[in-house]
């Protein structure tokens, strides 16, 4: 059920549901809460799952100004500080993996482990096929309408706003993030980097994260694109509870989790 809560003056949505250790989950871009229908009730037999939507997204309103991925993960930590007050699972798909990957730099301390699915570093890291097509897309077109029809049956801003929205979210997509490999080589909170093998995020740019955050394992859902969250929902929950849940099996000839 959800419900609103005061983030630093941000007027912020969340769904919660089951009980037990908090795990958040971030909703990708251009999506609600409505995209972790095959997740929140599954994870939710184990969690106390809280997921809340982001300034512009879903229930959340718009704020003035350009959209961020650093403003993003600022709200995500003055909302884990506000409403979960004890360090989480962080789960994000997409732009929230991207926000997922900030907060973890920024406050490892409120998190207890990270799952990054389909995040990417920067804007080339998407290819480029998906990244020229969707920046030209009109605010009408039909490809857009799963997120068109979410935008208008949620937003308080109303159906008129979607093509502010997207004209704000497109520019952020074009310019940010721009994780380095220092900034993932900072990441200490163990942490699953999880993709489709037929994503829009280029399995180079996928490994990268992989090798660059220390102690990291990796994930490859076969059969699956960018919206692997919702074409192989099974697959994708063992392997993300399975993480969450058990310590990493010792393997018998590790190189990369080699000691010392």
């Amino acid at each position: 059920m959800g419900e609103y809560v005061d983030v630093a003056g941000l007027k912020t949505w969340y769904d919660t549901a089951g009980e037990g250790d908090p795990l958040v989950l971030l909703h990708g871009g251009m999506c609600t809460n409505d995209t972790w229908s095959a997740q929140m009730p599954v994870f939710a037999e184990r969690f106390q799952v809280i997921a809340p939507e982001r300034r512009a997204h879903g229930h959340t309103p718009d704020v003035e100004g350009p959209l961020s991925y650093s403003d993003m993960a600022k709200d995500t930590i003055g909302f884990l500080e506000t409403v979960v007050k004890k360090p989480a699972h962080l789960v994000g798909w997409s732009d929230g993996g991207v926000v997922g990957l900030l907060v973890a730099m920024e406050r490892p301390d409120l998190v207890r482990k990270l799952v990054a699915i389909s995040a990417h570093p920067n804007p080339g890291a998407v290819v480029p096929e998906a990244q020229n097509e969707m920046l030209e897309v009109p605010p009408d077109d039909p490809s857009l309408e799963m997120f068109r029809s979410l935008h208008a049956a949620s937003s308080p801003d109303g159906p008129e706003h979607w093509p502010i929205f997207l004209k704000k979210f497109f520019t952020m997509v074009a310019t940010q993030p721009d994780i380095k490999a220092d900034d993932l080589a900072s990441i200490k909170v163990p942490t699953l980097v999880v993709s489709g093998d037929d994503d829009m995020v280029t399995l180079e740019n996928t490994i990268a994260i992989y090798r660059g955050i220390p102690g990291s394992e990796l994930a490859i859902v076969p059969g699956t694109s960018h919206a692997l969250v919702f074409e192989k929902p099974e697959a994708l929950n063992r392997i993300v509870l399975d993480f969450l849940e058990n310590d990493p099996a010792p393997t018998m000839m590790p190189f990369r989790r080699a000691a010392g």
